[in-house]
């Protein structure tokens, strides 16, 4: 009898979920081998399969916000039917810098969506700090952490984006951008995104992603699953090949996870797909399930080792 939880078939489940979208899939032979492990296999990927393809059906989160004190977490089979995405509309605070610039501010764990005067809308991760200007209604600048922009398209008055170095242009789409202390990711769901038109001037249509770093050399851009950007909305996180610090980071922003990396493990690839869970526990476990690591509880946390 297989010991695998029923949390971590779920997220094997969720990968070959999400590694069935490309195109280009071709690995049926280990798919079936993997159905035929264990009875719960086929089950539970029907099951999630089903609600996977159901995702599409539900309305976008509401406009209104909703303030919430502390960071709110919901069972996995909420977060997996994409439903939960207007309850965790949250706000942590907002300040006023001069009269006109507004910097809204998330604690790790809180979602915020804000709704623009255009009918253009922003999705705002935890750990983020983000500044719109009512002088610039088409404007906003990403000083840290991760958001997704829903832009009304408007030919006139393209929407601008700053985070870091960077000046990204909205041609009227929906894209996810990540700013860390010396890095910028940025993927494009729909539509079109112009990255530094007055230096790189590089076009990103839908099903592609730019990496650029402050110090490194030029922006790598990459394809991408359109159907996975943003997926920290639905209680989702989507790797194929990012170090586990990044997705120490990520677990720490999306769902307020306390994670130490030792240096022997920072570096190393992770490729798989992570369910946000209210049991932080699980989370870790199915975590180091899938990269071959240790988790080990501090007091306030974890720390991933080999």
């Amino acid at each position: 009898m297989s010991d695998e939880t029923p949390f971590a078939v779920e997220a094997q489940a969720l990968d070959w979920i999400i590694r069935q979208r490309d195109p280009a899939f071709d690995d049926w032979e280990n798919f079936t081998e993997w159905l035929e492990q264990a009875p719960n296999h086929a089950a539970i990927y029907d099951r999630l399969a089903a609600r996977d393809a159901e995702l599409d059906e539900y309305p976008e989160p509401a406009d209104d916000i909703v303030a919430t004190k502390q960071p709110v977490f919901a069972n996995r089979r909420t977060w997996l039917s994409g439903a939960l995405a207007a309850a965790l509309l949250g706000i942590i605070g907002t300040s006023m810098f001069n009269n006109n610039v507004t910097r809204i501010e998330t604690v790790a764990g809180e979602h915020r969506t804000v709704a623009l005067a255009d009918g253009s809308r922003i999705e705002i991760n935890g750990g983020t700090i983000i500044a719109l200007d009512e002088d610039r209604p088409r404007f906003a600048r990403l000083e840290s952490g991760e958001a997704m922009f829903h832009v009304v398209h408007r030919e006139d008055h393209p929407f601008l984006v700053e985070a870091g170095k960077a000046k990204l242009v909205d041609m009227g789409t929906a894209f996810n951008v990540i700013r860390r202390s010396d890095t910028l990711t940025v993927a494009v769901s729909e539509g079109l995104v112009l990255y530094n038109p007055e230096r790189e001037n590089i076009s990103l249509d839908a099903g592609f992603g730019i990496e650029a770093s402050d110090a490194l050399g030029p922006p790598r851009v990459q394809a991408i699953d359109p159907l996975s950007v943003g997926s920290w909305r639905k209680g989702q996180l989507v790797y194929n090949g990012t170090s586990i610090a990044q997705v120490a980071e990520d677990l720490g922003r999306t769902a307020g996870l306390k994670i130490s990396v030792s240096p022997d493990v920072a570096s190393l690839p992770f490729r798989g797909a992570l369910l946000i869970s209210d049991d932080q526990q699980r989370v870790i476990d199915d975590l180091t399930a899938l990269a071959g690591i240790r988790g080990e509880k501090q007091n306030e946390g974890w720390l991933l080792t080999r």
